[in-house]
């Protein structure tokens, strides 16, 4: 059996009901002897990606992206707690010891530096007009379609690979349109909506309500109870 890392120890409670593939994660689970020097430079075009757009003033693009990142943080907080009131597997995995630190169970760094562009990206997608169609469709919603839809075909083609694992049948491609809706629909329609908010303050309240969320579930599940 693979060796838990110390930050595991404490949410496992038998490791014999764990799933194999969760083991691997929890092997890795915040070692600092898994840093890759990659993740300097990955971190560096994440602040050019922002900074670009603060110098040109894109406080809707910059505050849209900050929105989808922070619902990413949440989805991967209540799966961690998936994996710990289960004490089975997370509703989806990253076993992989390639990551240059896994954060939590279902959420290595790379990955959430990737959403932390995502948000920005499909903001700048957006036409300045939000009223418009495109095919008799709003575009917003189009958009958030068509995003949505390319996210989940490579998450399929992370999943053939086995670099991100499922293992409930209700997570998979057996009910694909669960992973669309709330795996990464949501994640758009809430990163257009902030970005359109007519109000700064609006804007602001909204991202810092999302991030604030997000930081008192780790501060309580990982930093007090250490659940995930």
């Amino acid at each position: 059996m693979l060796q838990l890392s110390p930050h595991a120890i404490d949410m496992v409670k038998d490791p014999s009901t764990i799933s194999a593939y969760s083991l691997q994660s929890l092997a890795i689970l915040r070692d600092p002897h898994q840093f890759k020097w990659q993740v300097i430079t990955l971190f560096l075009l994440v602040l050019y990606v922002y900074q670009s757009q603060i110098s040109k003033k894109n406080w809707s693009v910059v505050l849209g992206g900050l929105a989808l990142w922070g619902c990413d943080w949440f989805n991967e907080i209540w799966n961690g707690l998936v994996f710990y009131f289960t004490q089975y597997a997370p509703v989806w995995g990253t076993p992989g010891n390639e990551t240059s630190y896994l954060i939590l169970i279902g959420l290595n760094i790379e990955i959430t530096m990737m959403f932390a562009v995502m948000g920005v990206v499909a903001c700048l997608a957006l036409p300045a007009d939000k009223h418009m169609k495109i095919f008799g469709i709003p575009n917003r919603l189009l958009i958030a379609i068509g995003f949505t839809t390319a996210a989940v075909i490579v998450e399929m083609i992370l999943n053939a690979m086995g670099a991100l694992t499922w293992e409930y049948a209700w997570w998979s491609l057996k009910a694909p349109w669960l992973l669309w809706l709330i795996g990464y629909f949501y994640f758009f329609a809430v990163a257009f909506w902030v970005h359109d908010m007519e109000k700064m303050k609006s804007k602001l309240i909204a991202v810092g309500t999302i991030l604030g969320i997000d930081a008192a579930c780790l501060i309580v599940f990982s930093g007090i109870l250490g659940w995930i």
